[in-house]
């Protein structure tokens, strides 16, 4: 294993379309904080499993369109050179291209829709981490929201663009109760690995174990937390009575693996006292994911990752009183000044 990465280091090292290559692949491996080549190929690899599965290729096909773009957009604007090799930029990008045909029909208008899109996460990118320097924060997976939620809502407004997979705007409405002992412990597990996969809106146990091998290749704590994260979003979402569908499909897990994963081992150093912490932050974002889904149901686009962007900020605020963590600087990298 080490001789092997260390031949592919060396190959990257020479440039040209290795370097490339390994670039997206960080990319995607980022979207867990994960700078690792591997780690992104394992993702990549969920990805299009779960596109076969679903028989919807155009998502694999806007998986890799959008990482692609995003990147060579930062790399034709010069953007900061070490973010750059850690895959800073692809993350965003290849949320943006999962996303968009996931949310719009695969008609002809929507692939130019979700190259702009990409290529503007980019640029969001940028913007959302020059303001977010003030606080010491990163930007997250905000760029991909952001532009996302604009991309959806303008759906809205044009007929080429024919909105699939997304309920039409209502107001919210209350959830039936149900009965906690009507669940079914292998139906739970299912969506407890679902609720990792759902990261990059897959509803497909295979590819949740895809993604966390590809979290142990790089950090076992990374899958650790993910587990736990995906755990607290689905014990939070069966006792507070979330719509049984929405569990099923482990829709109130995958902002909290995230959530867990950020406070957990990657922005604060690892001690009992950071996982309690982090847990904390992986509960409250089920009560934020909940918020948002009511808030954003009259407008009609999903709340995306924004539930964990939100909560980890506030997390990550009052950081003087936690060590940071010292082993991947990934923040520090995010927020350098070109």
């Amino acid at each position: 294993m080490t001789g092997g990465a260390t031949n592919w280091n060396g190959l990257v090292e020479r440039g040209g379309a290795v370097r490339f290559i390994d670039i997206n692949l960080r990319g995607v491996g980022q979207v867990f904080f994960q700078n690792n080549p591997l780690t992104g190929l394992l993702f990549l690899a969920a990805i299009v499993w779960s596109a076969y599965a679903a028989k919807t290729p155009a998502i694999a096909v806007g998986a890799v369109v959008g990482l692609v773009v995003s990147t060579t957009t930062a790399i034709l604007l010069r953007s900061d050179a070490t973010s750059l090799r850690q895959g800073l930029f692809g993350f965003n990008g290849v949320l943006v291209g999962v996303a968009v045909p996931t949310f719009l029909a695969p008609v002809p208008a929507m692939w130019p829709l979700l190259v702009l899109g990409a290529a503007v996460s980019t640029v969001v990118m940028l913007a959302v981490s020059k303001v977010m320097k003030s606080w010491g924060t990163p930007a997250l997976t905000f760029p991909f929201v952001l532009t996302t939620w604009f991309l959806i809502l303008s759906a809205h407004s044009f007929g080429r663009l024919p909105i699939d997979g997304i309920a039409p705007p209502h107001l919210p409405q209350a959830v039936e109760a149900f009965p906690i002992v009507d669940f079914n412990a292998a139906l739970l597990g299912v969506s407890w690995i679902k609720g990792v996969a759902q990261v990059f809106l897959i509803d497909n146990w295979v590819a949740g174990l895809l993604i966390l091998l590809g979290l142990v290749v790089s950090s076992v704590w990374a899958a650790v937390f993910a587990l736990l994260g995906s755990a607290a979003g689905l014990a939070g979402a069966v006792l507070l009575g979330a719509a049984v569908s929405d569990i099923d499909a482990g829709l109130y897990g995958f902002s909290p693996a995230l959530t867990a994963i950020a406070l957990g081992c990657v922005f604060y150093q690892l001690s009992w006292r950071v996982a309690l912490f982090a847990l904390l932050g992986a509960v409250f974002t089920v009560i934020v994911q909940g918020a948002l889904d009511a808030a954003l149901a009259p407008v009609g686009i999903p709340t995306f990752t924004a539930p964990f962007v939100f909560v980890t900020w506030l997390f990550l605020l009052p950081r003087a009183d936690f060590e940071p963590h010292r082993h991947e600087p990934i923040e520090r990298a995010l927020l350098k000044d070109k």
